[in-house]
């Protein structure tokens, strides 16, 4: 894999002429970045704005990559649903992105990526016969099979248990390290464990938020961990910590 680049947004968005904000955002090449901030800031917009998704609105400003090269093929991405094909058993809906791409898909490590994400007795069910958790776990195997050196996760977690959901930061910890990550959450928890950088997103734009000297995935009951997340989210609720 070639070295990720670091992205870099700069600029205003606005819906129907009404700014929704206007951010100076910088994604470290390598490492992950958490976005919190309030329900309709624009978290998940800022993360269509770099994928070149439509948004609704109109931006004004620059999206960058580090190197200079186009993104296009260097990303992968979840989103908040799980965009499962209905007629497809799991093991295909994870192997699709090669088989648009023409690519004979490698449904050996496809059938290691389902165990992974705890579904290797579901590749063969469709996704109408999963629970939600199980469905999220699904996209979250697709994501990690595309190996992109970007990835872009919009609340990949939030249709599971506390104890999967841990296991499931663990996995995502581990086979993303090294890449430019991008993760959308309102969990911070989850920053709390997850985060190389946080950014919380307001209407005037990006504040960066520090994060323990320790490396992820922090455990959930370290000191650091838990001092990081609590003051986060009394900064998050407006209460003083």
């Amino acid at each position: 894999m070639t070295p990720p680049p670091a992205l870099h947004l700069v600029g205003q968005h606005q819906i129907d002429s009404r700014p929704l904000f206007d951010a100076d955002i910088t994604l470290p090449a390598g490492s992950w970045t958490c976005l919190l901030g309030p329900s309709g800031v624009g978290k998940s917009t800022v993360l269509r704005l770099m994928l070149g998704l439509e948004t609704g609105g109109v931006f004004a400003g620059t999206i960058s990559p580090s190197d200079g090269q186009p993104l296009d093929g260097r990303i992968s991405y979840m989103a908040q649903s799980d965009l499962l094909l209905p007629w497809l058993s799991v093991i295909d809906n994870i192997m699709i992105g090669d088989r648009l791409r023409g690519v004979p898909p490698d449904r050996d490590r496809a059938t290691d990526m389902l165990a992974r994400v705890g579904l290797a007795d579901h590749a063969q069910k469709k996704p109408l016969a999963l629970s939600g958790g199980m469905r999220q776990r699904a996209a979250l195997a697709r994501t990690l099979l595309e190996d992109r050196p970007v990835v872009f996760l919009d609340e990949p977690f939030s249709a599971l248990d506390a104890g999967t959901r841990a296991a499931m930061q663990e996995l995502a910890a581990e086979l993303l390290s090294g890449r430019t990550v991008l993760l959308v959450t309102h969990d911070p928890a989850e920053a709390a464990r997850l985060a190389d950088h946080i950014l919380i997103l307001s209407a005037e734009g990006a504040q960066s938020w520090p994060v323990p000297a320790t490396p992820v995935p922090r455990a959930i009951t370290a000191p650091e961990t838990w001092a990081c997340q609590s003051a986060l989210l009394s900064h998050l609720r407006g209460v003083p910590a």
